[in-house]
């Protein structure tokens, strides 16, 4: 694993530790639909702000155009579908926000089973094979100046609102 992009390899644990909780809220349907409600809400919106707005923010914003601008075809590659992915994601939020909000727990919870599965593909096509690809294309100071740019970006979207949402998964 490369240190400098250990943040990303890490915020993909906290991730993948949250689809599991949530895959685990499917009993509270029947037994407490209220609750349900509540805890979805909850992890939507840690979804939204932790997966997407930290988590594939840097991507887009920082690695993809780095890698991009290294190497042209894996801007229309690997690269374009992890955007394709990201905005699949949010669509999907979206649309399992809609169902919970309208009362609708089981269709919401089959939609987050497949929004989970996709995620959790997406994910490790990333550490596998995405993630390997800057150790080939960047030298050490280019992977240390990424490395700052993320430090950067959690600082400028709020680095002590990304530990609470951690703390919450963890």
């Amino acid at each position: 694993m490369n240190k400098h992009l250990e943040i990303l390899y890490q915020e993909h644990a906290i991730i993948k530790k949250a689809l599991q909780t949530v895959k685990e809220l499917k009993e509270l349907i029947d037994k407490n639909p209220d609750e349900y409600k509540s805890e979805m809400t909850r992890y939507i919106s840690f979804f939204r702000k932790y997966a997407d707005g930290f988590h594939h923010y840097k991507e887009e914003q920082i690695l993809f155009p780095e890698m991009s601008k290294k190497n042209e075809f894996l801007g229309d590659g690997v690269i374009k579908e992890m955007f394709d992915n990201h905005s699949d994601f949010r669509e999907m939020i979206g649309a399992i926000e809609s169902s919970v909000e309208s009362g609708e727990y089981k269709d919401a919870h089959t939609a987050f089973e497949k929004y989970a599965e996709n995620l959790l593909d997406h994910i490790a096509v990333e550490d596998d094979e995405v993630f390997q690809i800057p150790e080939t294309i960047f030298d050490e100071s280019e992977m240390e100046r990424i490395y700052f740019r993320f430090m950067d970006c959690d600082a400028d979207l709020g680095a002590s609102e990304k530990k609470k949402m951690e703390a919450m998964i963890n």
